[in-house]
């Protein structure tokens, strides 16, 4: 993994907090100053966090497991459904689904809802409908696919989410932290950072600096999945030799000695 570097962060304007009267005293170890009453986040402090959040989510990535991102505000839906997209990760860059992960057998049901009606569109089922049913399906789909459409791979919890600005994003990091589920989140000056297990001590505002941190999020996690991909290949010949007619004839032959001595 490649490191992050100050320089990056500075230019991306990570470094920019929140107006003085608006900051969280919890913040306070990773803000190295105020200037014109707006803080400055210590980009050193960030560095380390988020090399040590990008070897979180590149182990989570190489053991098979998903992270889901979350970041419903304007200046980052775009950009984190962009990056996310490209690495088949879930994401939610709409309305936050209340029971999300508290309920989440209810958010399967949906998601097979889509994909059953989704199969009647693929076997020509819709078209023998009514057209009044299929208005109402069509408006069912697409508020499906709205909420819920980012998610349809997601068979089961995840094993982190990832989260942009975690005052926004309150209800996600309530259920989060009921199921024990880690939380990586870009945390601003204003933010409590207590409910964070990886926190990212960052502008979460500005486009450029979520941009750049998603990306390094992103990226991390791509090279945990090419990892994963390159150990699977090299045991899969290993495999296919274990099951091979003349090693299991050979291990038959093994066990029927052995019982022949013991008899």
């Amino acid at each position: 993994m490649s490191k992050t570097t100050f320089q990056e962060l500075l230019d991306a304007g990570v470094h920019f907090g929140h107006m003085k009267r608006k900051w969280n005293p919890k913040m306070a170890p990773y803000i190295f100053m105020e200037k014109n009453g707006i803080h400055i986040i210590d980009l050193h402090k960030t560095v380390v966090k988020i090399d040590e959040a990008a070897r979180a989510l590149y182990g989570i990535a190489r053991s098979g497991r998903k992270v889901l991102f979350v970041a419903t505000k304007k200046q980052a839906k775009d950009i984190v459904a962009e990056k996310v997209k490209a690495i088949d990760m879930p994401y939610v860059t709409e309305r936050w689904p209340g029971g999300m992960l508290t309920n989440f057998p209810t958010i399967r049901k949906a998601v097979k809802k889509m994909n059953s009606i989704d199969r009647m569109f693929a076997d020509g089922t819709f078209e023998t409908l009514s057209k009044r049913e299929k208005l109402q399906i069509s408006r069912q789909r697409a508020k499906l696919e709205k909420n819920l459409g980012s998610i349809s791979d997601l068979s089961r919890l995840p094993a982190a989410l990832f989260i942009v600005d975690i005052q926004k994003e309150s209800n996600a990091v309530k259920e989060a932290k009921r199921l024990n589920i880690p939380i990586i989140a870009m945390v601003d000056t204003c933010c409590d950072p207590t409910s964070v297990d990886y926190v990212i001590p960052a502008n979460d505002d500005a486009a450029k600096s979520i941009e750049l941190i998603v990306g390094i999020a992103c990226d991390a996690m791509r090279d945990g999945l090419s990892e994963r991909k390159v150990e699977k290949e090299k045991d899969e010949p290993a495999a296919a030799e274990e099951s091979s007619p003349r090693k299991m004839r050979a291990r038959k032959s093994k066990k029927d000695n052995a019982r022949d001595s013991r008899a």
